[in-house]
């Protein structure tokens, strides 16, 4: 039987939703929350009476809990996280295997379709297309993957379904940290040319490459080495600490004209985004959705 990894992260109530938003953003399969003082003298219920409201979101000590594909990944998650200016108090307690049952089926049931726009939608296989759809992403979950239910993946792909038309279509598209490939096929959908879609995850590029061809669209997908030259439209959904280090390289990938489309990003880290791109551009907040951002630039013509 093939085994999925756990990993196990303590942390206190305060710090378990930005704990849960970034596995997710990290692309964890599942993620789950528990008390860290179960079975103990600390332990506490965490919901009120009957028809009242649960008085928190998490326990004092919360063990979140997330489910990756395999060892590497789950370490690299634990590793990315406890980099995070914001996980001074989160700890490893655990990175394990777990028995991989079938839960693409038992989850299937959880994967609506997905409204971009009222017009612009992803669909599961199983699932018809809604009648008012005009376009129509295909995307089932799989192992490195982005369903496009995550506030971050949506608003990316909304900023490109609202302005594909005002941009007579790109001729040249840069996805820089790809994952599943939503947000290139979300771009080869609305009429953009050559789409370099890249990550440094090669299990990421086999899933981006899948997914483009279930969709009946071209990708030139591959390690980051693959991006050259100048893109009138630049997009990386990653995380803030990244992109920050990525900001001189991802500028130049702008062609004047251009736009860079950033996600991954929480409301509060806007300040020190501006501030790591302003020596090249001008971020601007565009959108906003669960307490993540959109930030975007335009470089002068």
């Amino acid at each position: 039987m093939s085994h999925l990894f756990e990993l196990a992260l303590v942390c206190r109530e305060a710090d378990v939703e930005i704990v849960s938003d970034a596995l997710m953003e990290i692309d964890a399969l599942a993620v789950s929350v528990e008390d860290a003082d179960a079975d103990t003298d600390a332990e506490r219920a965490l919901f009120g009476e009957p028809g009242m409201p649960a008085p928190k979101a998490g326990w004092a000590r919360s063990v979140v809990k997330a489910l990756f594909p395999s060892e590497p990944e789950a370490t690299e998650a634990a590793t990315l996280i406890l980099a995070q200016d914001w996980a001074a108090d989160v700890h490893v307690q655990a990175i394990q295997a777990v028995p991989e049952q079938d839960w693409v089926r038992l989850t299937q049931s959880q994967f609506a379709p997905v409204e971009i726009t009222p017009e612009f939608w992803i669909v599961p296989s199983w699932h018809e297309a809604p009648p008012q759809a005009k376009r129509v992403m295909r995307l089932d979950p799989g192992l490195a993957f982005g369903t496009g239910t995550h506030p971050t993946t949506r608003m990316c792909l909304r900023w490109m379904a609202t302005r594909a038309a005002a941009s007579q279509a790109w001729p040249r598209v840069l996805d820089y940290g790809c994952g599943s490939g939503i947000l290139g096929i979300g771009a080869a959908l609305h009429g953009a040319g050559a789409i370099d879609a890249v990550d440094i995850d090669p299990a990421a590029v086999t899933s981006s490459r899948d997914n483009a061809t279930a969709n009946g669209v071209t990708l030139n997908v591959g390690l980051p080495e693959l991006a050259q030259g100048e893109y009138p439209l630049v997009i990386a959904n990653i995380l803030a600490q990244p992109l920050k280090l990525l900001a001189p390289l991802l500028c130049a990938h702008v062609a004047p004209g251009g736009h860079l489309i950033l996600a991954g990003i929480l409301s509060r880290q806007a300040d020190e985004l501006k501030a790591a791109y302003a020596p090249w551009l001008a971020l601007d907040v565009t959108d906003e959705e669960d307490g993540w951002i959109l930030m975007t630039a335009k470089r002068a013509a």
